[in-house]
């Protein structure tokens, strides 16, 4: 069986606590980085994982960089025409 936690706290290891899962009552921090993983998976035929990156601040999350929001036009490059 595969286990993947999608989000998880990001470092010198790269995927270090805490993992932002409900299990998890850790308390988020200013400058705390994560990671955002998710998964699609088809079991025997082939997997795909997107990641972005965000850190905390003292106003909330925000992205390292601003992820997709489509996969037909992942770059925006449509829109900017």
């Amino acid at each position: 069986m595969f286990h993947f936690t999608p989000e998880q706290g990001i470092g010198v290891d790269i995927h270090e606590w805490p993992y932002l899962v409900g299990s998890d009552q850790a308390s988020l921090d200013v400058g705390m980085c994560f990671s955002n993983e998710p998964v699609i998976c088809i079991p025997g035929e082939f997997g795909i994982r997107h990641e972005d990156h965000f850190y905390m601040t003292e106003s909330g999350p925000e992205w390292f960089t601003e992820p997709s929001h489509t996969v037909d036009d992942p770059f925006k490059l449509e829109s900017a025409s």
